[in-house]
């Protein structure tokens, strides 16, 4: 399976008071392995960038300047994308402005939805960690992911954080789906390496507290059933269940 984890830059917040993109970054993942190919461009948006949005993302006017314009790196970004399966954190915002600039090209290269199936992390983080905050940085802390670079809104940095924040909110697919692959190999016929137990699971044991109760709990049970308690029962020898 391909995936592409994408991220997006733009001039403002509300694609439809005109904001374009200024950047869209994309990361190649397969079989849910990073690949080390990427996709990246920085765009000239044909108008200012919003105070806001400079101070996030760290880019000028001027930058942008001599960089191209959506129209003509469209075809290398579809190639790129072609057909895989999106990851994207808050995915209705850059989908929108994606959609958006498709448009302005021409209404025969439809939107987004008609070329690939889109996962939105941030619904994801929503139902999975409800209540707390869910946010890219959030989520980095919250799993362990090394945000430590990431001084700036970034395109291609942000993809690549993202793509980790994916793997590790997802990361109990993959025993889930080796259960099913034939035993010492994987989806590709690739020996699996062995897996050891580095550490026993901790056994709790009840203490003399909560063994007093539990057979307290025992006794007023076995009254009220007259002495036919199922659970003094299943104590019983199997001779003796045998004879009764």
């Amino acid at each position: 399976m391909r995936q592409i984890v994408l991220d997006t830059e733009t001039t403002g917040l509300e694609v439809r008071q005109g904001h374009r993109l200024i950047e869209i970054a994309c990361v190649e993942l397969v079989e849910r392995r990073p690949t080390g190919r990427h996709w990246q461009t920085y765009l000239n948006p044909e108008r200012a960038i919003d105070e806001g949005a400079r101070q996030v993302t760290g880019i000028e006017d001027e930058f942008l300047l001599d960089k191209p314009f959506f129209a003509e790196v469209v075809g290398d970004f579809l190639a790129f994308i072609g057909d895989a399966e999106l990851i994207i954190h808050n995915a209705s915002f850059d989908v929108g402005f994606l959609d958006a600039e498709l448009a302005r090209v021409g209404a025969h290269l439809g939107c987004i939805a008609d070329r690939c199936r889109v996962i939105d992390t941030l619904a994801m983080a929503r139902e999975r960690y409800p209540g707390q905050r869910n946010s890219l940085d959030a989520l980095c802390k919250r799993l362990g992911v090394d945000n430590s670079a990431r001084d700036l809104h970034g395109g291609l940095i942000d993809a690549q954080l993202l793509a980790d924040v994916y793997l590790a909110m997802t990361s109990g697919q993959v025993v889930l789906d080796l259960a099913f692959e034939g035993a010492g190999e994987d989806a590709g016929g690739a020996v699996l390496a062995p897996v050891t137990l580095l550490r026993r699971p901790r056994v709790l044991r009840a203490n003399a507290g909560e063994l007093a109760a539990h057979e307290q709990r025992l006794d007023a049970l076995d009254k009220a059933a007259q002495g036919g308690s199922v659970w003094r029962r299943l104590e019983l020898p199997e001779a003796a269940l045998a004879e009764a």
